[in-house]
């Protein structure tokens, strides 16, 4: 499977060059501030446009990962791969952040680029290949190509998390919780279930029950205070659940 680029950042940075190109060109009476927004709008368009225009290339087949991008021209044979991880950046701001792929090398391999990253489930140093925002195939596509050629080396951590508590996107208002504060407690809450033993879901459980009792930091804008109540009351009460791990240990 080859991965389609994502044009989106080539015609923005278009766009920025060719109407900072037209403020100059217009007729003006010496405005500095007007030529300094054309100007900078040139500069900033000229180096998106640049990265935009780098050679790349991710293809996923039976013999490996072949990736041309700055910084790494090769092709990784999965002999080389120890784990692959699809994860996903909590959000910002109560936004989606794009997955990344992270891959830990196998031992006495080095794949050409600085470990910037940790595997989630188990912490080992692990390298960024792609950021999906890079590419118009989406996650589910990917996710299935490499469970097709990566096989057990390979796990779809936000899947793994959806399947095991479903949070849905709560709605953000005027003076609600901290979007920050409650992702982090849900997403302590799926790993709990997801990878967690009794011990690891009754401390997280411990933990958003202690949370809730002191009370959930407001902010001027965050997530809508009812929703978010039950869903956290919904967490505790799947990590109460004894027969969650049996569903866990038999997946």
């Amino acid at each position: 499977m080859k991965l389609r680029r994502n044009r989106g950042p080539l015609v923005l940075a278009l766009v920025c060059v060719l109407g900072g190109v037209m403020l100059l060109a217009l007729p003006h009476d010496g405005r500095v501030l007007r030529t300094a927004v054309a100007v900078g709008g040139v500069l900033l368009g000229g180096v998106a446009l640049i990265g935009a225009l780098r050679p790349f290339r991710f293809a996923i087949g039976p013999e490996g990962l072949d990736v041309r991008r700055p910084g790494l021209q090769r092709t990784i044979r999965w002999d080389e791969i120890d784990a692959l991880a699809l994860d996903q950046p909590p959000r910002r701001e109560g936004r989606l952040s794009s997955p990344r792929l992270l891959a830990v090398p196998a031992a006495g391999v080095t794949l050409g680029l600085p470990p910037t990253a940790h595997h989630p489930v188990d912490g080992r140093a692990a390298v960024e290949l792609l950021d999906l925002e890079q590419v118009r195939d989406r996650p589910e596509e990917v996710a299935a190509a490499l469970t097709r050629f990566a096989g057990d080396r390979f796990v779809d951590v936000p899947q793994r998390r959806r399947a095991a508590f479903g949070a849905e996107d709560f709605p953000v208002g005027l003076r609600g919780y901290r979007t920050d504060v409650v992702d982090q407690l849900i997403r302590r809450g799926q790993d709990a279930l997801v990878w967690g033993g009794t011990l690891e879901r009754q401390g997280t459980r411990s933990e958003i029950e202690q949370a809730r009792a002191a009370g959930l930091p407001v902010a001027q804008r965050g997530y809508a205070v009812g929703p978010v109540d039950d869903a956290l009351s919904a967490l505790c009460a799947a990590l109460a659940d004894e027969r969650s791990a049996d569903r866990r240990t038999s997946s």
